[in-house]
Formats: C-alpha cells, sequence, structure tokens
C-alpha cells in the first residue's frame, strides 16, 4: 500500500481520543458501580454470591456479541422514549460500547475487593470497634484503605480488559483503536493491523503503569505518589477529550458502510462528495447488514450504499423474485411506504453473490455451472463470507441445485480468497464486482436456473436525510454512472497484494475515471 504508514498516522488522534474516552467513560462507570456492590456485600453472603455470580455470567457472554445485542435494545428503548417524550438518543455507537464495556469492568474489581475485606485480619477489625468506630467509619478508615491496594489490582486488570476489548467496538460504530485492525484485516493492510494492535498495547501498558503507581502510593502510605498517578490518568483523559472535534466528528452527515473493500470505498466516495458541499461528515464502516439498514431507518445513518436482492430478501422478506426492473420499482415504493427510506437511485452495476472456483480445477472436472458442481460437492468445502450462509440466496441455491457440501466454513471477505487458493475450500460465495476474481484466476459458475437475485448496487437515504437538498444534489449525480468496469478496478486497486491502494486512494480514481469530479 502507498505509505501505510503514513495513512496510519494521519487519523491516530482521532481513532486514539475515541479510544481512550470510550475506555475512561467505561472504567469509571464499572468502579462507580462495583465499589457500591462491595459495600453492600461485603458483610452479606446471601448477597454477595448472586452478584458475583451475576459478573461472572457477563464474563461468559463474547464480547461482540454483548455489544452487538445492545444496539437493538438501545433503538428499542430510543424509540419508546420518542413516542412518550419526544426525546430520541443515538443507539449507533458510543452508548452500546459503553454499556457493554462497563459490564465487563466490574468482574475483577468486584472480586478483589471482596476477596481483600473478607480476607483483613479479624484482630484489625476488632480493634476498631473496640475503641467506638461506628460501622461507617470502620468501612472508611479501615476496611476500605486496607483493601485499597488489592481494590486497585482489579482497577488494573479491568482497565487491560477494557482498553482491549474496545478495540471491538467497530462493527457497532464507535470509532475506535480498533477501526485500524477490522479496516486492515478487509484489505489485507498488515500495517494497519499491526499498528492498531501496537497502539492498544501501548495503550494499555501506560495505563496500567500509572494505576500501578496509585497502588504502589496506596499499600506505601505514600498518598503523593497516588495523587501523581490519578493526575497523570486525569491529564491523559483530558488531552484526549481536548482534540478538536475534527468535521467527521461534529453534528452532519452519517455515512455508513459494510464490512467489505468496496463498502468502504463508496463510502468514502460519498463523504468525499458531501464535504466538498461543507457539511461535517461521519464515516461509520464495518457495519453488518441488518445493522446497517435499522440504523438508517432510524436516522441513525444519513446514507450508505445496499444491493437490490439483499433488500428485497433479507430486509423485506419476499420470496420470489421479479424482473430487475420491477423489484427496483417495488423496493422504491415499499422502502418508503415501510420504513420512510428513500431508495435514490442505482450506481449503474451490479454486485451479486457468485459461486466461483480455481479455474484449473474447474477445468480438469468439467464444472461449468453450479448444477455441475452438485455433482462433486459432497466432496468439497464451500467458504462464504459470514452473512452468506444465513442469507436466503443460500437457502434457494442448495435447494433449487441440490447442494450438499461436505463443509461451510466461514470468513472475513479478505481471508475467504486466500482460503480458497491455499485449497482450504473448493468453491467460494464470491462477490461479481470483485478484482479479486480476475488476479486470482478464478472462474464463476454460470447459474441456469437464475436462482440468484439482481444485486445492483443503489444509494439508500434515511427518512431524515431525504428532505436535504444539498445532499441530494451531491449524490444525484452518481446515480447511473459508475460502470462494474471501473468499480470492479478501484477494488481491485484496494485488494491486490502488490502496490496497494488505501480505500479513500481507490475513490479518488474512481470518482476521477467515472468524471464525477
Amino acid at each position: 500500500m502507498s505509505d501505510p504508514l503514513h495513512s496510519a498516522l494521519a487519523v491516530l488522534p482521532d481513532y486514539l481520543s475515541q479510544h481512550v474516552l470510550l475506555s475512561a467513560a467505561a472504567l469509571a462507570l464499572g468502579i462507580a458501580l462495583s465499589v457500591p456492590l462491595l459495600i453492600a456485600a461485603r458483610h452479606s453472603a446471601r448477597l454477595r454470591w448472586p452478584v458475583l455470580a451475576a459478573a461472572s455470567l457477563i464474563q461468559t457472554v463474547p464480547s461482540i456479541a454483548l455489544l452487538a445485542l445492545f444496539y437493538p435494545l438501545l433503538l428499542g428503548l430510543s424509540r419508546l422514549t420518542d413516542r412518550l417524550f419526544g426525546v430520541r438518543f443515538q443507539a449507533l455507537g458510543f452508548l452500546p460500547s459503553l454499556l457493554a464495556l462497563t459490564l465487563y469492568s466490574i468482574l475483577p474489581i468486584l472480586r478483589n475487593g471482596v476477596t481483600a475485606v473478607l480476607n483483613l485480619d479479624p484482630a484489625i477489625l476488632q480493634a476498631a470497634h473496640g475503641v467506638g468506630m461506628t460501622s461507617r467509619q470502620r468501612l472508611l478508615r479501615v476496611e476500605l484503605p486496607l483493601a485499597a491496594p488489592m481494590l486497585m489490582a482489579g482497577v488494573r486488570t479491568s482497565a487491560v480488559w477494557v482498553i482491549g476489548t474496545a478495540t471491538l467496538a467497530t462493527p457497532v460504530g464507535q470509532t475506535s483503536l480498533g477501526n485500524y485492525i477490522f479496516t486492515g484485516l478487509q484489505l489485507a493492510n498488515w500495517v494497519w493491523v499491526l499498528f492498531g494492535c501496537a497502539a492498544a498495547v501501548v495503550l494499555a501498558l501506560v495505563t496500567d503503569q500509572l494505576l500501578a503507581l496509585i497502588e504502589f502510593g496506596l499499600a506505601r502510605r505514600r498518598p503523593r505518589l497516588a495523587w501523581l498517578g490519578l493526575c497523570l490518568l486525569v491529564a491523559g483523559v483530558a488531552a484526549a477529550a481536548a482534540v478538536p472535534l475534527t468535521a467527521s466528528r461534529r453534528a452532519g452527515f452519517v455515512v455508513g458502510a459494510k464490512n467489505f473493500t468496496e463498502q468502504y470505498i463508496l463510502a468514502a466516495l460519498i463523504a468525499s462528495r458531501l464535504r466538498a458541499t461543507g457539511h461535517p461528515v461521519t464515516e461509520r464502516t464495518g457495519l453488518g447488514s441488518t445493522l446497517a439498514f435499522q440504523a438508517l431507518a432510524a436516522n441513525e445513518l444519513s446514507v450508505y450504499v445496499d444491493y437490490t436482492g439483499t433488500l428485497w430478501h433479507d430486509d423485506l422478506h419476499h420470496g420470489s423474485d421479479p424482473p430487475r426492473a420491477k423489484m427496483l420499482s417495488a423496493l422504491r415504493t415499499q422502502l418508503r411506504r415501510r420504513y420512510g427510506i428513500v431508495l435514490l437511485g442505482p450506481l449503474g452495476y451490479e454486485n451479486a453473490y457468485v459461486l466461483a472456483m480455481r479455474r484449473r480445477q474447474a477445468a480438469a472436472l468439467g464444472i461449468r455451472t453450479i448444477g455441475d458442481l452438485a455433482r462433486f460437492a459432497p466432496q468439497f468445502a464451500l467458504g462464504g463470507d459470514l452473512e452468506f450462509f444465513a442469507r436466503p440466496v443460500w437457502h434457494d441455491l442448495k435447494r433449487r441445485y441440490g447442494l450438499h457440501f461436505r463443509a461451510l466454513r466461514q470468513y472475513e471477505p479478505a481471508f475467504m480468497y486466500h482460503a480458497l487458493m491455499s485449497g482450504a475450500v473448493n468453491v467460494i460465495a464470491a462477490f461479481s464486482s470483485d478484482g479479486r476474481i480476475a488476479e486470482d484466476h478464478l472462474v464463476v459458475l454460470k447459474d441456469p436456473l437464475h436462482v440468484i437475485p439482481p444485486y445492483d448496487a443503489v444509494i439508500l437515504l434515511s427518512p431524515r436525510a431525504a428532505h436535504d437538498p444539498a445532499l441530494r444534489r451531491a449524490l444525484e449525480p452518481l446515480i447511473d454512472h459508475i460502470p462494474i468496469g471501473l468499480m470492479r478496478h478501484a477494488n481491485f486497486m484496494a485488494d491486490r497484494r502488490h502496490d496497494k491502494r488505501t480505500p479513500r486512494q481507490a475513490e479518488r480514481w474512481l470518482a476521477h475515471a467515472a468524471h464525477l469530479r
């Protein structure tokens, strides 16, 4: 990639500051919840067991699942408060990330604190009682000060967990150091992946050492050291909060994107055109299909590109496929009627699912169509992206062609092609606009039964953004102006193994080649 380290450094202040603020807020809330629970449970076994069990149970939920589950819950709550009080809040991004990370932060703080209090020397507690201390005085002057070093050890563990887990907030729309990792994995940009990991590690180590300074000061009765560590931590958070709001973080249009190369490029193209009008723009990338659609309907995204087959089957839950023109017309009507979403128009190309194989293997076995593939499927493994096997198109293909593969394997789209070329799978559910099909010399199997529906790329506008004339003027020139050849080459620029380009560089090339500048 052209100077990937420079491109990584360019966005570091924004990614790092948002990661710090999210982690600090979650840790602070975790402490605020854990300490009162610790105080309430320290002398009550009936309360202590369920509290610790609940905190432990939360840790068994995969972190990315907990992050994702909070979005529909918050979205429903936002709609309820809007209906009852006329007040909405953002259910995408910071809030679900904050709540999930706060829950994850509780267990180590609470468990260390309870263990410390329960193991205090009984003679000390009896002495405190003997000199006439009240229960409150014993807590504040004896129990908490003596438990503080071990409690701080729990805070240190919690801080490291939170900072690491915060990198998983990207798929729910929260900018963090995870943006480096998710984008880098999708684009096979290993510099970005390593940079994101290294930045998260450094942040966790620095935070841990500052908390260790506080712990050391408390343990050795040296309050100045404890205050120094606390002041440095507060200064770091204040510095993150003081990072000037970039255009992408001020109020304005929110451009969404799913988690594959083409979507990153199109999001960059749309954002570039909107910024040219003088409007601030936020890009929320790496979203799942359903989450992106729900966020658009809830006005948490202003615009994103989706595909007609996905909308028809996955979002509107239709069965049979009408002809392409009728599908487009029906989508326009039904999206507006059901959700208030406006389908601005098609971009001019299709990105359909296709089944692809290595050309040499397909030729050797005489496989030209999906029907031919069915005979060999029991010996083959099929690879798909993270959504394919849950989509109606896969179930229709399996039923109509009688496909029964030896194994079904899911991959991030970038790794799916590597799996095919390495022989880990024999067939993949590829994308028709993907430049890697030509680069890897793959053959696309014909679909004689026309099971795969049209997947025309279309621009969708949220109910609120659809009424903004500036947004429409900026995006209408894209309608029917991106042919499949140009989109495929732009994807190839960002995906190829050598001389790789960033999505923004590919977007600039696409805009120039399509005469959109």
